[in-house]
């Protein structure tokens, strides 16, 4: 719903733009001068009142939010905190009729459809009206103090997943020099991981990811530590331990005093984005517009990205924090790094907003990321015979680690194709590595389509189109057939429609966003 507005992104030449016949861009409506994100952040810090209460926090009911359900009179909730979103009519690049789907009724549902990795509260900030309350009062009420918008809303517990004794369960040992956190999760876990730990000034915090579900051990350690950490996971039986050493030797009475959301087990759209502090630690041209970026964890981060899953980075651009999705890759498509470190494959655009920001870092700075996000999952692989891969552009990044799974662990599919979509040539991302990996594996293949090749160019040309996946999908008798699909959101929509034109249900499919 609540799209991060950008003046170009991506840029007008950028091969990430589909038409509406596949060939440009995302769904936006022209904006009027003057109206592009940074104008937003000036606007919004001007100090005009823009809530319409001269700067009060009120407590809102139901009843009261469905009264502002107008272009001239419109608020909307997200995640329990209501905002009034009419100033921001005119900034929004998906246009007004895309921010009164949500007028006057609760809109996460709607917001997190698009892009849950807006940082809506930066943005909105100063529209900020107040909190909504279950209660129905006939009047609303000043509330003091303000909530903070921080982004550590209370989350709301589900029932675990079906299942007698699901829900995971932690416990802990001790040595004289060690402290043993160990996490029973009752399931088989991806062999890439799927644990994120974080140790800082005495607060352990650790988040295990299964499926749609979060899983939080959240603490403030009883005595000093050593702020490194050691995660071993036994992923056929799903138990995870992390290994502290304590600040000195002794035996601790208790592991430490629970924090807020400590021992919960919740879908993973109702935990708060978290972020840890990291460092570049080098900046590497992968062609003339993309560069792979690599990051480094504090000393007590420990991060296991899950293939398929992607990260937000945030930071504060002229007075405004900006937030971006990006999917992790290896540092190279050979083989698992064996470093800790954080790969990024991210394209400039030179009129963009965020990523000339990121161009501009010089190995030292930092960056604030998140922990994994995404809905994809690699379970409805298990018995697939024939998995395909469209992608656009940097669309390429969630395939590169996918590739890999595919050939080294996922021993039923018999064959992984690729379908690479670009402008030019020069734009294809790591193509020498794609064309090494198929002359020596016969289980894996990749073909480039170029929208303005060269005269030399003996490939694909053109866009995607029903006859081109018609010759790329093979269906044969007794395969069964997965299709992996990012891009642009034109790209992915027309993709999408014409796989399922041709027979592919929602099951054969997955479509990564961002």
């Amino acid at each position: 719903m609540l799209n991060i507005p950008t003046q170009c992104f991506p840029a007008p030449s950028s091969q990430q733009r589909v038409s509406p016949s596949g060939q440009s861009g995302r769904n936006k409506v022209a904006l009027k001068p003057g109206h592009s994100l940074m104008d937003w952040i000036r606007f919004s810090k001007s100090g005009k009142d823009l809530t319409g209460l001269g700067g009060r926090l009120i407590e809102v009911t139901q009843e009261e939010l469905q009264k502002h359900n107008r272009r001239e009179d419109c608020w909307t909730c997200i995640r329990g905190m209501v905002y009034n979103v009419t100033p921001y009519m005119d900034y929004h690049p998906g246009g007004e009729e895309e921010l009164m789907k949500a007028a006057g009724i609760d809109g996460t549902e709607l917001f997190d459809q698009v892009h849950r990795w807006v940082n809506y509260e930066s943005m909105l900030k100063e529209c900020l009206v107040g909190r909504l309350t279950p209660k129905a009062t006939t009047a609303v009420k000043a509330v003091i103090p303000p909530p903070p918008v921080t982004g550590l809303t209370s989350p709301t517990a589900v029932p675990p997943p079906p299942g007698k004794d699901s829900r995971p369960r932690y416990d802990w040992f001790q040595t004289e020099a060690t402290v043993h956190l160990v996490v029973y999760t009752k399931r088989k876990l991806p062999s890439s991981g799927c644990t994120t730990v974080d140790l800082e000034a005495g607060v352990l915090r650790v988040e295990v990811l299964l499926g749609k579900m979060s899983y939080m051990i959240y603490l403030r350690l009883a005595d000093e530590v050593e702020e490194n950490v050691a995660v071993h996971t036994a992923f056929s039986v799903g138990k995870i331990q992390v290994s502290i050493r304590k600040g000195t030797k002794g035996k601790w009475v208790n592991l430490g005093q629970p924090l807020e959301s400590h021992n919960t087990f919740l879908r993973k759209k109702d935990r708060a984005v978290f972020y840890r502090d990291c460092v570049l630690v080098s900046k590497t041209e992968v062609n003339h517009n993309t560069y792979l970026f690599r990051l480094q964890f504090p000393r007590g981060t420990v991060m296991h990205v899950p293939v398929g899953k992607h990260i937000y980075l945030k930071a504060l651009i002229q007075d405004g924090e900006i937030v971006r999705p990006y999917t992790p890759v290896e540092h190279n498509l050979a083989a698992a790094s064996q470093d800790s470190d954080l790969y990024l494959m991210i394209k400039v655009y030179p009129d963009g907003v965020f990523t000339p920001h990121l161009s501009s870092l010089n190995v030292g700075d930092h960056m604030a990321v998140s922990g994994p996000e995404g809905t994809f999952s690699l379970h409805p692989l298990r018995d697939v015979t024939n998995l395909y891969l469209i992608a656009a552009g940097t669309g390429f990044t969630p395939m590169a680690r996918l590739i890999r799974v595919a050939l080294e662990d996922i021993e039923t599919i018999r064959k992984t194709k690729l379908l690479f979509f670009n402008r030019r040539e020069e734009d294809i991302l790591w193509r020498c590595a794609l064309d090494e990996l198929a002359a020596n594996n016969d289980r894996f293949q990749v073909e480039y389509v170029l929208s303005e090749p060269s005269e030399s160019w003996t490939g694909r040309k053109g866009q995607v189109d029903g006859s081109m996946l018609n010759e790329f999908l093979a269906r044969s008798d007794g395969s069964k057939c997965y299709v992996c699909v990012c891009g642009p959101t034109a790209f992915t929509e027309l993709t999408v429609g014409l796989l399922k034109h041709q027979g592919f249900s929602e099951e054969e499919l997955h479509t990564f966003q961002g």
